[in-house]
């Protein structure tokens, strides 16, 4: 297991998380832009549009995961979408995954919130990480408009 600290991130952590952000990008088949990813991580952090929890081990980044939020009109409260998550190679299977993924449900509960919410492909191998801690696949559709 990996010694890590999970802290929330600011504007003072953006040259850390940049290259896991970068790196998470890529492995969705999108081209390198660290200028556009710095440029999108500095108006969501300091518009406060998200919370980005890093974990850092010995002062590097080795993973992190970025939330947006949302409200349920029906529990009226609200809920956090988990939207990115990402531990670099290197880190895989040594429980940064499962401490950032634990930090997140800690923030929720600690902005009493509804619950974390997140959607993932039916061949990403954390399916199994987040089934393991608790989590549960809803029998929902989702649709999406390309505008």
């Amino acid at each position: 297991m990996l010694a890590v600290t999970i802290v929330q991130a600011s504007l003072d952590h953006i040259e850390v998380v940049l290259p896991l952000f970068d790196s998470y990008r890529q492995f969705y088949d999108q081209p390198p832009s660290v200028e556009q990813a710095r440029r999108f991580l500095t108006e969501r952090l300091t518009g406060n549009e998200s919370v980005v929890l890093l974990a850092l081990s010995d002062g590097v980044g080795v993973g992190f995961t970025q939330l947006y939020p949302s409200f349920s009109s029906l529990s009226m409260k609200r809920l956090w979408i988990l939207n990115d998550f990402f531990v670099a190679a290197r880190a895989r299977k040594q429980g940064v995954g499962e401490a950032l993924l634990e930090r997140a449900k800690q923030f929720a509960l600690d902005t009493n919130a509804q619950g974390l919410i997140l959607e993932t492909g039916v061949d990403n191998p954390a399916r199994k990480l987040y089934e393991r801690l608790g989590w549960k696949q809803d029998a929902t559709l989702h649709y999406f408009l390309n505008v």
